[in-house]
């Protein structure tokens, strides 16, 4: 067995690509079905491409409640402040800052929670970070 993909549905392609850019995934590959009225758009991690995350846009306009009954997805990062501070300054909230230099979680244009992990040990606890308010909910 092999795991493929996790897949969420967007509402603004757009905006959900550029978020997920931000976070550091890179799109492998897209495609659009005139037929379905959809498009799939797959993206991995750079060195990762065997864990993808496949976005679905349907093109008929459809509204997703919750997000939460879905869970998150989660990424080991290199150093979690600075994903933070990337995200902070492309305009994306922090909703749960990574205050013990470990976890952290943002939330994409549709709402779907994404957890931030540091990869190994914890950072120092460090300013802003560590009193930093929750904000909504992750």
């Amino acid at each position: 067995m092999k795991y493929l993909h996790t897949m969420i549905r967007v509402t603004d392609p757009q905006a959900t690509v550029a978020f997920f850019e931000l976070l550091g995934l890179r799109e492998v590959r897209r495609m659009d079905s005139e037929k379905g009225r959809f498009t799939l758009i797959f993206l991995a991690a750079p060195g990762d491409e065997d864990a993808e995350v496949e976005l679905t846009h349907n093109w008929d306009p459809e509204e997703y409640a919750g997000g939460r009954n879905f869970g998150h997805l989660a990424y080991e990062v290199d150093d979690v402040y600075a994903t933070c501070r990337r995200l902070m300054e492309g305009g994306v909230t922090i909703n749960r800052p990574p205050r013990e230099g470990r976890m952290a979680f943002v939330r994409t244009p549709d709402n779907i929670s994404i957890e931030l992990l540091q990869k190994g040990p914890n950072l120092p606890v460090a300013e802003p970070w560590a009193s930093m308010p929750n904000i909504g909910e992750w």
